[in-house]
């Protein structure tokens, strides 16, 4: 298994998510914007090829939406899922049959699943709290379980100044706090890499 996991877009360590992918071909995910108007979802999809491209790496759009996709997850060697709802990137996982996909590709270590923000945060066991931050009624029939492949939630954008949700994010990480419930609060620039066995926070 491998994971690249930030808080916030690239994160600090772009030099990490190169070396955990045996290529370059990078598929973006952007339908945790799908509940956004049209022409900011495509500004979105721009700024993370900006990004990746700077990095050298081969990106296209992979949209959840549309039937062939899923059977071409399998063809990437960087699954990239921004951020954006993670209860409507959820759904829409489940919709498309993307997220036992996904699940399958990551175990067999396949791909590298990288991402930020609700990107991230999906692969929780539980999604419960995230909608503090994230609307859950943005989507239809929300699903509160996430795709369970860490043992513990992710909250980003904890005590980062200047991004709009760190105060809700900093709300939901004191809340599992006081409830004992383990979890990996990130700073923006922070990235938690899980390799094989093994999970790293890299500041």
């Amino acid at each position: 298994m491998r994971l690249y996991l930030s808080s916030f877009r690239v994160g600090a360590h772009p030099e990490r998510l190169l070396s955990l992918a045996s290529g370059r071909r990078t598929a973006v995910v952007a339908n945790a914007m799908d509940a956004q108007p049209v022409a900011d979802r495509t500004i979105g999809v721009q700024q993370e090829f900006s990004d990746l491209g700077a990095l050298g790496l081969d990106v296209a759009e992979l949209d959840l939406r549309q039937p062939e996709a899923i059977g071409q997850l399998a063809g990437f060697d960087i699954v990239w899922v921004r951020g954006g709802n993670v209860f409507v990137l959820r759904r829409m996982l489940a919709d498309s049959g993307a997220d036992e996909v996904l699940i399958d590709l990551i175990r067999r270590n396949a791909i590298v699943y990288a991402g930020y923000s609700a990107g991230a945060c999906v692969l929780a066991p539980d999604l419960s709290g995230l909608e503090r931050v994230d609307n859950v009624k943005a989507v239809a029939n929300p699903l509160t379980t996430g795709l369970a492949l860490l043992d513990r939630p992710i909250v980003p954008h904890v005590g980062s100044p200047g991004h709009p949700e760190t105060a809700d994010c900093d709300a939901v990480a004191a809340a599992y706090a006081r409830a004992g419930r383990p979890h990996w609060a990130l700073r923006d620039g922070e990235v938690l890499v899980v390799e094989d066995n093994n999970s790293e926070v890299l500041s």
